[in-house]
């Protein structure tokens, strides 16, 4: 009897163990996973939380099976770099890169551990990987927008909105590196018809200036490009835009709720959802370079319909109607 048991015990560890070799995690280890963010805890909670609840769906159980290394750069994109770096002394499994400038701050400060991007612009472009299907190398994740069509298609939309605009004012940081892409891809694929001011901001000392250019310029409607810095400083940007009257499209419904015209993006949360399946299969061996660049299919159209009022818009009921969110 004794030995039957003592056959079973011996069994059953066996199994376990070499589950968590096919897992990629041995026994007993705490897997550690380093989150590299820009804003600031708050500010990316929405999305953190999201990525959380995702793991924990996958059986990763926070203190129990896997630890967390939050890194925050609050707004200050110059600090990413050595946020990444102390990721890397820690030895991290795996690295989730909430955005583009921490993904390159990523890349640089290692090539070895695995890196995740969630709600990246281009990675090919951006010289991150080697091609979207077979990535290659320490990287993967999900890609916010490869070919960069969101940005012309909220263009898109905010002339639709306001059909009589000529003047359109584009504002974006070029600290971020997938600004650059964006600027770029906007010039090449406007709407016919529309005279383009490109407006850099790396900070609200910098709303003023490029309001005031706007001013100048006679800008009729705002273009902002998606950026965590932006959004961080939301409340003073919108500060600005509702006091030069102007009709704004925004990267993130965050500024259509606190009182832009519009906002077009990616749903985020289902984003960070979705990098925590590309986690779990890192730690549980798959290499980084063999796993496809997603990309997001669901993307989300929130109008603010007393802003509009309020400006004496009157929106065409064929926008209303696509709109996912109507705020009245």
């Amino acid at each position: 009897m004794m030995d039957r048991r003592r056959f079973l015990l011996t069994s059953l560890a066996s199994v376990v163990a070499a589950r968590g070799a096919v897992e990629g995690q041995e026994p007993g280890k705490l897997a550690r996973v380093g989150i590299l963010a820009p804003r600031t805890r708050s500010g990316a909670a929405p999305f953190i939380d999201a990525f959380v609840h995702g793991m924990r769906e996958l059986g990763w159980v926070e203190g129990k099976t896997v630890a967390f290394e939050f890194r925050f750069a609050e707004g200050q994109l110059d600090r990413l770099a050595d946020l990444a770096a102390e990721l890397v002394h820690l030895k991290v499994d795996v690295i989730l890169a909430s955005a583009t400038p921490p993904a390159v701050a990523s890349r640089n400060a290692t090539r070895t551990i695995p890196i995740v991007i969630a709600a990246g612009a281009d990675p090919v472009a951006l010289g991150l990987v080697a091609s979207v299907t077979r990535p290659g190398g320490n990287i993967t994740g999900l890609a916010y927008d490869v070919d960069l069509q969101i940005v012309t298609k909220a263009l898109e939309l905010l002339k639709e909105a306001v059909p009589k605009v000529r003047r359109v004012a584009i504002l974006w940081n070029p600290n971020n590196p997938g600004h650059a892409l964006a600027v770029k891809r906007i010039k090449a694929g406007a709407p016919r018809g529309l005279q383009l001011q490109f407006l850099q901001a790396r900070g609200p000392d910098e709303f003023e200036t490029a309001f005031a250019a706007m001013a100048r310029e006679r800008t009729e409607a705002l273009l902002v490009i998606q950026d965590s810095v932006f959004g961080l400083n939301r409340s003073r940007l919108q500060e600005f835009v509702s006091k030069s009257r102007l009709p704004a499209m925004f990267g993130s419904h965050e500024h259509a709720e606190l009182g832009g015209l519009m906002s077009y993006s990616a749903d985020l949360r289902e984003i960070f959802r979705r990098a925590a399946i590309y986690v779990d299969k890192i730690l549980k061996g798959a290499k980084p370079g063999d796993l496809p660049i997603e990309q997001p299919t669901k993307f989300e159209l929130v109008i603010n319909l007393k802003t509009a009022k309020a400006l004496g818009l009157a929106l065409p009921p064929s926008l209303l109607a696509r709109a996912d969110q109507i705020i009245e």
